[in-house]
């Protein structure tokens, strides 16, 4: 059973599993009370022998909402269902805080700056109501320079803490003066003409000497406002160290070893793909997800566009003898909170919040999430034991 709103936060006491805490695993009983990890056994007991408990998962970037917010082309209405369904799907999967991470780019559609208001808006309104905790990421595309105050006014009245910046622009195509690839397609999603589209982006592109300052007084003045900053798909060290520079510290999606070693080297937060791990190799031919957490060049594990990757991911790293299930695990709970500045989450010890997912130890699938210290989903023989 899967539950779309939240209720009170219970007190439990789960004994018989193997729990994965900060030390490492044990078969003591596991407390909450008060939506917190909890010393005292003062709650109704549940026996969850042969279950592994653990951690709940941290998303840290994820955009497998947008086929609930808009099922098919043109289809964008009752927005805050569709957040509703983004929450029971992360739950579904064993996340228990889920960053959605919504698009601000020239490209239009579900990219739109319009499109990114309705969706901020719809989550306002509904994350109170659901038990996964929903919070917001602003995917800036860097030549926007004209909707920059837009932006500043945007993560000020949604509370948006983490932006990452982006470009998107084929910078090549356009200083050669040929069509971009799928201009056409593009150009439809985006509800222009093909040649609306294409002087768009040539106007963009003409102006690109005026980004890198325009970025940069934009990251001071996000930075002083404590906003998390990440940059996407950095290819080269003196990308990474550029951003550094600025005050971006993660790199999300590095495309190569060599940027993934500079932002290791700077001191920077690494975010990969799940996706990524789950297929073996990147779908756009960059760097392998795999072999770089082989390397110890990460430290989150992202759904990216598919939310069940980041549990395939973790069982992935460990059939292949990469890591063990504890280290694989950190890398979708105790690492996306270093990421994303959460110390209140990601481990099962005394005063965190009660964030928290059972396995059936013999299949590996999901039987109940807690978030907060309320169901966030239920189902079969482990839900069997919480109703007895």
């Amino acid at each position: 059973m899967s539950y779309s709103t939240s209720g009170p936060a219970l007190d439990l006491t789960l004994t018989g599993a193997r729990v994965l805490r900060p030390e490492g695993w044990d078969a003591d009983a596991l407390c909450l009370s008060g939506g917190l990890i909890s010393e005292a056994a003062d709650g109704r007991q549940v026996d969850l022998a042969g279950c592994l408990v653990l951690p709940g998962l941290i998303d840290v970037h994820g955009d497998g909402f947008e086929r609930h917010m808009a099922p098919r082309r043109g289809a964008l209405r009752e927005a805050e269902n569709g957040v509703i369904a983004t929450a029971a799907e992360l739950a579904v999967n064993g996340i228990t805080t889920g960053v959605m991470a919504q698009f601000f780019s020239w490209e239009g559609g579900m990219r739109s700056p319009e499109f990114a208001a309705s969706v901020f808006t719809a989550v306002g309104a509904v994350r109170d109501s659901v038990a996964v905790d929903l919070q917001l990421q602003l995917r800036l595309e860097t030549h926007m320079m004209d909707d920059f105050p837009r932006v500043l006014e945007m993560i000020a009245a949604h509370d948006i803490s983490y932006v990452v910046l982006n470009d998107h622009l084929p910078h090549q195509r356009l200083s050669e003066g040929r069509k971009p690839p799928r201009l056409t397609g593009q150009a439809l999603k985006s509800g222009r003409s093909p040649e609306t589209h294409l002087a768009l982006m040539q106007d963009l592109h003409a102006r690109g000497g005026e980004v890198p300052a325009a970025v940069a007084a934009l990251c001071k003045a996000l930075s002083a406002q404590g906003i998390r900053l990440g940059s996407h798909d950095d290819r080269t060290a003196e990308v990474r160290e550029d951003w550094r520079r600025k005050g971006v510290l993660v790199s999300e999606f590095p495309e190569t070893a060599e940027a993934a070693s500079a932002a290791r080297q700077g001191g920077d937060a690494i975010v990969l793909g799940a996706p990524n791990v789950v297929r073996g190799a990147s779908h756009a031919g960059n760097a392998s997800a795999t072999e770089l957490v082989r390397e110890g060049l990460c430290d989150a594990l992202a759904s990216d566009y598919h939310y069940p990757a980041m549990r395939q991911a973790v069982w992935r790293l460990v059939d292949q003898d990469i890591l063990p299930l504890e280290e694989a695990w950190a890398l979708v709970s105790s690492g996306p909170a270093r990421v994303l500045g959460l110390a209140d989450r990601g481990a099962l010890a005394p005063g965190l919040r009660a964030d928290l997912v059972v396995l059936e130890e013999d299949t590996r699938r999901v039987g109940a999430v807690i978030s907060g210290g309320q169901v966030a989903y239920m189902t079969g023989r482990v839900a069997s034991r919480f109703l007895a």
